[in-house]
């Protein structure tokens, strides 16, 4: 559970933002605002194209569950 309320948490602060800087203010805390997986709530190595981790996109990849994505070698 503690990964799922961290991702609801980091989509939130997320929307704050965004909503801030579509009226044109600046938001009081921009340090809050991180980036999270969508899949496992890991903060590290996020690929902000495909909004997850590096790790789940190493095994959605390999899976074929994301388009254009394919193996550079094989």
């Amino acid at each position: 559970m503690a990964r799922k309320s961290k991702i609801a948490k980091a989509k939130q602060l997320k929307t704050k933002f965004l909503r801030a800087l579509e009226s044109w203010k600046k938001p009081k805390f921009a340090t809050k605002v991180f980036n999270v997986c969508s899949v496992c709530g890991r903060t590290r190595w996020y690929l902000g194209n495909f909004d997850i981790c590096r790790i789940c996109f190493r095994e959605k990849a390999n899976a074929g569950e994301l388009p254009w994505v394919r193996k550079s070698s094989w």
